[in-house]
């Protein structure tokens, strides 16, 4: 994008009160950011949606004055900017109505035709949330996801640092400008991070760091994939209103189930009770939900015709050919394996073509 056209988009993204809903509106009624302020007041205020209270400082000059000194600020750190109409702006937040119109981007980010994951959770993570996302992220580390959190405390660290561990690609979505990194503790992941992901964010180097700037980037991270994991969250929570908005852009929610007297797993069995979200118990859940199965395990036999398989997986394999169809607590009950080690194995195994997964978290040989 050249600069005077970034320096347009850029005042838009500045007027006060207007929003990322009705500038889009506003651009599609003029053709581009730069018509926009070219148009007379009156036309716009016919748009549908568009008041005088969100016109009140379109035409400040303030607006393109701000924007010229964040191009510099862009071009002298090597920012790079995603346009909403342009082809390298993520896909499924394009799908989003109040999605930003323009997202500041370092890193190496590589989201095309990407499964894309959100990890979401509690700062408070507990001993036993820290264990199941990683173990989640391992388990699905053969899908090659993308995962998606904050790089905040928590779940967040936990998620991106777990990713990083297992190869995969983690996005950091800020709540502040790429010009400093909260909480400071995590400047110690920006270089992993960057060399696989990046992060992204749609505020300013000038922006005033506020708390409420995290639930407004909570839409990236929920616009951004294909379905959001609740790891665990107190009643109330960021993690509840990513789950939200999740849920009003018709993605994917799953949470992790907890006892009942456990603080930290109150929000994610809210969410189960209410029908907000799949119960998560293992990665076999993500798998068999978005539906990741079908084409991995057509590529995996098309890979390999003769398949090498490990004791566990031998065990596993012979119980259901003796068995037939089997559901994953009674596999892993009968084959004296660990539950969650028993959801790996399968999942392994179907990448490998050897299994595949039906409804129920029912297993059956290919």
């Amino acid at each position: 994008m050249k600069d005077s056209d970034l320096q347009y988009v850029l005042a838009l993204q500045h007027v006060p009160n207007l929003g990322d809903a009705s500038a889009k509106k506003l651009i599609r009624h003029a053709g581009s950011a730069e018509a926009v302020f070219k148009e007379k007041k009156t036309a716009l205020l016919k748009i549908d949606g568009i008041g005088s209270t969100k016109l009140a400082d379109l035409f400040s000059a303030e607006n393109l004055k701000a924007a010229e000194k964040e191009v510099d600020f862009i071009r002298q750190h090597g920012i790079e900017t995603l346009y909403y109409l342009d082809a390298n702006y993520p896909e499924r937040l394009k799908h989003c109505f109040d999605g930003p119109i323009l997202l500041f981007q370092r890193g190496n980010v590589d989201l095309v035709n990407k499964k894309i994951l959100s990890v979401v959770g509690t700062r408070k993570v507990t001993p036993h949330g820290i264990r199941f996302c990683e173990q989640l992220i391992e388990e699905l580390a053969p899908l090659d996801p993308v995962i998606v959190s904050g790089f905040a405390y928590g779940v967040d660290i936990t998620a991106q640092n777990a990713a990083l561990k297992h190869g995969l690609q983690t996005i950091g979505c800020l709540a502040h400008g790429l010009n400093q990194i909260y909480p400071g503790v995590h400047q110690k992941y920006v270089r992993g991070v960057e060399a696989n992901g990046g992060f992204l964010t749609d505020f300013w180097s000038t922006d005033v760091f506020d708390r409420n700037n995290f639930l407004k980037r909570n839409r990236i991270i929920a616009g951004l994939s294909e379905a959001t994991v609740v790891i665990e969250s107190a009643e109330k929570g960021g993690s509840l209103v990513t789950a939200d908005i999740a849920n009003s852009y018709n993605r994917e929610v799953f949470a992790v189930p907890g006892r009942p007297t456990d603080s930290q797993s109150r929000g994610c069995n809210m969410l189960i009770k209410s029908q907000q979200a799949h119960v998560l118990t293992s990665a076999a859940d993500v798998v068999y939900i978005l539906n990741w199965h079908s084409q991995t395990a057509v590529n995996a036999v098309q890979k390999q015709l003769f398949v090498e398989l490990e004791d566990e997986e031998e065990a596993v394999y012979g119980y259901l050919k003796e068995n037939g169809k089997e559901q994953l607590d009674l596999i892993a009950l009968n084959c004296r394996i660990p539950t969650f080690k028993a959801a790996s194995l399968l999942l392994n195994m179907e990448l490998k073509g050897v299994v595949r997964p039906l409804p129920g978290k029912i297993f059956e040989i290919i």
